[in-house]
């Protein structure tokens, strides 16, 4: 938990960063990596540090999140997967959430080392599905942050937390979906362009040589 003073700051950090992996999460994806390796590992610093001294806390943040996002970056493919064990664990807990009850920790792990596999196999999907949802999420967490640091409310923890969800929060899956969507759909335009636009240049370059 930072201090009230960077609380709007962080904010607009994770709404930014979420917006850029949003629509643009496989072209930037190493810097997308970078941001959520930063966020975690501050994150996970602050929270075990735990201090009441502010400049302690934050150093701890910031050191937590420089390792945090060069991990990440220097594992591409440890990335990858981890994304696709995210979104596997992610989709488990949310059909269990309509089901009721929580699903067995055995079933989250087998799915989620079903989805780092896939992850792996099916790079370029993988990626454009879990950087527009995961970037959809951590912008409106980062939106909802920053309007409730503005009307001086107390934080919604269980933002952070989909599966959590009340049946009247409901309006958030929708908005989450609704976004994620739009993202998946940028992003296949965007990439599908980009790989006309490569297969151009070399047929142009085959034609000058020939």
């Amino acid at each position: 938990m930072l201090p009230v003073a960077y609380q709007t700051p962080a904010a607009l950090v994770l709404l930014v960063g979420g917006i850029l992996a949003c629509f643009a999460g496989y072209r930037l994806f190493r810097l997308v990596l970078g941001i959520y390796g930063f966020i975690l590992g501050a994150l996970m610093a602050s929270t075990a540090v735990g201090s009441t001294e502010t400049w302690w806390m934050i150093v701890s943040a910031m050191a937590g999140g420089l390792i945090g996002a060069l991990i990440l970056i220097a594992a591409y493919f440890i990335g990858v997967a981890i994304v696709g064990a995210a979104l596997a664990a992610l989709a488990v807990n949310l059909i269990w959430t309509q089901i009721g009850g929580d699903p067995h920790p055995l079933v989250v792990i087998l799915c989620a080392v079903a989805g780092a596999l896939g992850a792996l196999v099916l790079q370029r999907d993988v990626i454009i599905v879990g950087t527009a949802f995961g970037g959809a999420w951590t912008a409106i967490v980062g939106g909802l942050a920053m309007r409730a640091n503005a009307a001086k409310t107390p934080d919604d923890v269980w933002l952070a937390y989909p599966a959590s969800l009340d049946t009247h929060r409901g309006w958030l899956i929708a908005a989450w979906i609704a976004i994620g969507m739009l993202g998946v759909v940028v992003q296949f335009r965007w990439t599908a362009k980009g790989a006309r636009k490569t297969r151009k240049k070399k047929t142009d370059n085959n034609s000058k040589e020939g």
